[in-house]
């Protein structure tokens, strides 16, 4: 992977003290309506404001919310997220009314050392999802210097995350370093052997993601509906299951490439069926050859668990992506929560390097009780989605080539 600057980098050149620093976040959080459901990403933008704080920096802040498509929506203001991030962290964080022209301009020349400004959100401006130049020059006027710290939104090349690059000197924050750290451990110089979860409802959508794949690990599990069309490509009537039938072919080339590749794909050997898809539903663990005609697959059975553990048992490096069954909703959640448990208490004693997201890895792994055991969890979804489906971030790419 080509090298990126960090923030010691930046340290490293000399006095930050008073100096105004870009700092690009994501401060896109869920939301009920008027309450902040979620502020893992707040959270994670601490490490990066502290160090920067410690120096003395003028800390600008740059983020998208939602999706107002290039006009000011005032539901979509990032003003109470501002206020938001001020109540986590316990010290004032200002606010402007705009991203570029004077509003930023006199709210910075105010702003003492070490204080916090955000500007309002990036995407009231066509400028910022066109990537357009003067736009991200405009942006850059606000800043001496651009820090990085939103890995979730590396796969845009837009305004503030790829154009800005161009104008300022520019580095990783401390969350991005420690994402790209993870995934290069994960699928970039990853300790062999490398077992790789792929789990979710459809094959279609993780086409490029299981092309990718097979080529870079040992084993490749793939459970949750998605198993089930590659059970039924192989002959196995699924009976009601959620299948994609008319993706056979396409299922079995990649498992003949998979073949070719040394890459074993592991798929269920039983499977827990029910007549109807809800919780405590009446269910029984079958074989896969046979899964009644009036039921479908909600679950991995516990032969496939056990195959499971064995090949944990045996990885350095696991990566994680979807669930094994319906785990929202008891008792469907079995196998993804004994998977999950093994590879959280394998990685908590050494044994293994264990990284994770996209989709609803997160929730999965929560509602298993095992994200806090694991080694890094990725709360990016889509960037994490294509970094692990080989395609290049515009916004890593321009940290590397800045």
């Amino acid at each position: 992977m080509a090298e990126h600057k960090t923030l010691d980098d930046l340290f490293a050149t000399g006095s930050v003290e008073g100096k105004r620093v870009l700092l690009r976040a994501d401060l896109n959080v869920p939301t009920d309506g008027t309450t902040i459901t979620d502020t893992t990403r707040l959270e994670r933008l601490c490490p990066t404001l502290d160090a920067l704080a410690a120096k003395g920096a003028k800390i600008i802040i740059l983020s998208h919310f939602d999706r107002p498509k290039g006009k000011v929506v005032p539901s979509m203001s990032l003003a109470p997220v501002a206020h938001a991030l001020s109540e986590l962290i316990g010290k004032p964080v200002a606010f402007a009314s705009d991203c570029i022209g004077e509003a930023p301009a006199i709210a910075s020349s105010v702003l003492p050392a070490g204080g916090i400004l955000v500007l309002e959100n990036t995407r009231f401006h066509a400028g910022e999802e066109a990537n357009d130049a003067e736009f991200a020059q405009a942006l850059a006027a606000n800043g001496d210097f651009f820090v990085n710290d939103a890995f979730s939104a590396a796969h845009r090349a837009h305004g503030s995350t790829e154009g800005i690059t161009r104008f300022l000197p520019s580095f990783a924050g401390r969350a991005m370093e420690a994402e790209l750290d993870a995934l290069n451990k994960a699928l970039g110089t990853p300790v062999k052997p490398v077992v790789a979860i792929v789990g979710g409802a459809k094959v279609s959508s993780k086409l490029d993601l299981l092309g990718n794949l097979v080529s870079k690990v040992d084993a490749l599990v793939i459970g949750g509906g998605m198993a089930n069309t590659f059970l039924a490509a192989q002959g196995h009537d699924v009976g009601k299951s959620l299948c994609e039938h008319d993706l056979a072919d396409t299922a079995r080339d990649i498992l003949s490439k998979a073949k070719d590749a040394g890459c074993r794909i592991v798929l269920p050997t039983d499977v827990v069926v029910s007549a109807e898809f809800a919780a405590n539903a009446p269910c029984k663990t079958v074989a896969v050859d046979a899964v009644p005609a009036d039921m479908m697959i909600l679950d991995a059975g516990e032969e496939t668990v056990r195959t499971l553990s064995g090949h944990f048992e045996s990885a350095n490096t696991v990566v994680w992506n979807g669930p094994l069954g319906a785990f929202e909703i008891t008792p469907f959640d079995t196998a993804t929560n004994a998977a999950a448990q093994q590879v959280a208490m394998l990685t908590k004693i050494g044994e293994l390097t264990s990284v994770a997201g996209g989709g609803d890895t997160v929730s999965a792994l929560n509602n298993a009780g095992a994200a806090d055991d694991f080694t890094y969890v990725s709360t990016a979804g889509g960037a994490f989605l294509e970094w692990l489906e080989g395609k290049p971030l515009p916004g890593v790419i321009a940290l590397q080539t800045n």
